[in-house]
C-alpha cells in the first residue's frame, strides 16, 4: 500500500524544540523515493535545508557518505513493560523504568514512540502486573512536561477484550491525555495469534509455570471469559477509541470476517495479521498492514503464524514494528531493503508510513519543516550500525 492511500486520522500534537542549528554534510540522503548525496540542516528543532551541494561547510558534520535517514517512529513496543517488570512478579519503579525504556529506544534510532500500555485485567486470575495503564499514563505525562525524555513519546492503549477491568479502565482516560491509538486485543486460544495452542503452552510454561492441569483449566476459562463479555467489551473499545480521538488498530487478524469487521469498525492499521488471507483482505480494504520486525530478522514468526518476508514479497506489508526488541526495527529495514533491492521504499515502513497512519504530519521523511528527527547509518555486512541520533535537532545518541 502507498502511504498516501492510507486512512488518515486528524493530527496529533506536538512538542516544540530549542535546539541550535547542526548540518550533517557529505551524507546519503534517503528520501521518500530516492537517495541523494548532499546535506540536510536543522535549525531550531526543524529540517530548514536539503541540499544536493557537495561541499562540507564550516562547523558541519562530514558523514562521509553514510546514510542519513528519518527518526523511526514506533507505533507498537511491549519494551515499556519488560522494563517494568524486568522478571515475572518483580515490579520496577515506574519512572526509572520510563527514562530506561526511552534511552534504549533512542540509541536504536526510534524518535517517536507509542507506548503501549494494557488496558483491562482479570481479576479472578490475577498475575504480573495487575491494572496499571492509568497510573504509568500519568508519571508518563508529567515526566514528558518535564522534559525528562530524549524522545517523542505518544501513548498506546491496548484494549484486552476478554478481560474484566478493560471498560472501567477505558473509562479512565479523556482526550487531554494524548492517547494516540487504541489496539482490539483478543488473545482467547483457538483464534488469531494462538491457533496453535501448542505454542501458548509452551509460553505459559515458561512465563507462567504453569502445568498440563492448571493450562486447561486457563483456556476453560478465557474461553467463557470471551463468550460471556466479547463482543459488548468488543463494542465499548470502539466507542472510547471515538470519543478519545484515537486512532483504532485490529490485532492478529487471521480471517476475511474479522478484517470485514475490523473495517466496520473504523481500523486504520492491522496489527500482525497472522495469515496471507487476512493481509490481503486488509489491503482490499484500505487497511494497513504492520509485521513485527523480529519476525522479519529471525525468518519467520515465533507463533508459526505467516512470515513478513511472504507478505513482503507479496507487496502486503506497509508498517514495520520493534514489537518485543527494539533495536530489530532498525535492522529490519536493511534486511526489508535487500528484500526489496530498495532501500527508500523499505525506510518508509518505519517512517512515513507509521506517521501516515496515525495522522502525525510533521515526521517521518526528510522534508522541509518536519521536525528534526534524524539518524546517520552506517553498515557492515548489510547490518546497520547508528553513528548518530537526533530528536527535534537535539544529539540524543
Amino acid at each position: 500500500m502507498n502511504s498516501t492511500t492510507m486512512q488518515k486520522p486528524a493530527p496529533l500534537a506536538t512538542a516544540t524544540s530549542t535546539a541550535t542549528s547542526v548540518c550533517l554534510a557529505n551524507a546519503t540522503l534517503v528520501l521518500p523515493h530516492r537517495e541523494m548525496h548532499g546535506s540536510i540542516t536543522i535549525d531550531q528543532g526543524v529540517i530548514t535545508d536539503i541540499s544536493s551541494d557537495n561541499r562540507v561547510p564550516t562547523g558541519a558534520i562530514d558523514c562521509q557518505k553514510d546514510y542519513v535517514l528519518p527518526g523511526l517512529i514506533e507505533l507498537h513496543t511491549d519494551n515499556l513493560e519488560r522494563h517494568m517488570e524486568p522478571r515475572p512478579g518483580v515490579n520496577w519503579p515506574h519512572l526509572a523504568a520510563l527514562i530506561s525504556h526511552d534511552s534504549e529506544l533512542a540509541c536504536t534510532g526510534i524518535t517517536t514512540v507509542f507506548d503501549a500500555l494494557r488496558v483491562g485485567s482479570i481479576v479472578q486470575k490475577s498475575a504480573g502486573l495487575g491494572a496499571y495503564a492509568r497510573v504509568v499514563a500519568d508519571e508518563l505525562l508529567t515526566a514528558r512536561a518535564n522534559q525528562a525524555f530524549k524522545i517523542s513519546h505518544f501513548i498506546h492503549l491496548r484494549a484486552e477484550i476478554c478481560s474484566e477491568t478493560l471498560l472501567d479502565e477505558l473509562s479512565q482516560f479523556n482526550r487531554e491525555d494524548r492517547v494516540g491509538i487504541v489496539s482490539l486485543m483478543d488473545h482467547t486460544p483457538g483464534q488469531r495469534q494462538f491457533r496453535d495452542l501448542t505454542a501458548l503452552r509452551t509460553y505459559m510454561s515458561k512465563k507462567r509455570n504453569m502445568n498440563d492441569e492448571q493450562f486447561a483449566e486457563h483456556i476453560a476459562f478465557l474461553k467463557s471469559l470471551q463468550e460471556r463479555i466479547g463482543k459488548a467489551h468488543e463494542a465499548g473499545a470502539v466507542e472510547h477509541a471515538e470519543r478519545l480521538g484515537a486512532t483504532l488498530a485490529s490485532h492478529d487478524d487471521t480471517t476475511k470476517q474479522q478484517v470485514a469487521t475490523s473495517t466496520t469498525h473504523g481500523v486504520s492499521f492491522a496489527e500482525f495479521p497472522t495469515t496471507v488471507e487476512a493481509a490481503r483482505a486488509c489491503r482490499d480494504n484500505g487497511i494497513a498492514v504492520m509485521m513485527g520486525a523480529p519476525n522479519l530478522v529471525r525468518g519467520g514468526s515465533h507463533s508459526g503464524n505467516v512470515s513478513a518476508a511472504t507478505l513482503a514479497d507479496s507487496d502486503l506489508l506497509d508498517i514495520i514494528s520493534s514489537d518485543y526488541v527494539p533495536s530489530a526495527l532498525l535492522l529490519s529495514v536493511f534486511i526489508l531493503a535487500k528484500q526489496w533491492e530498495d532501500l527508500p521504499r523499505a525506510v518508509l515502513c518505519a517512517t512515513l508510513n507509521p506517521a501516515n497512519a496515525v495522522g502525525l504530519k510533521d515526521r517521518g521523511a526528510l522534508k522541509l519543516g518536519n521536525r528534526g528527527d534524524i539518524l546517520r547509518v552506517t553498515t557492515h555486512a548489510n547490518t546497520p550500525i547508528l553513528r548518530g541520533v537526533w530528536s527535534s535537532g537535539n544529539r540524543v545518541a
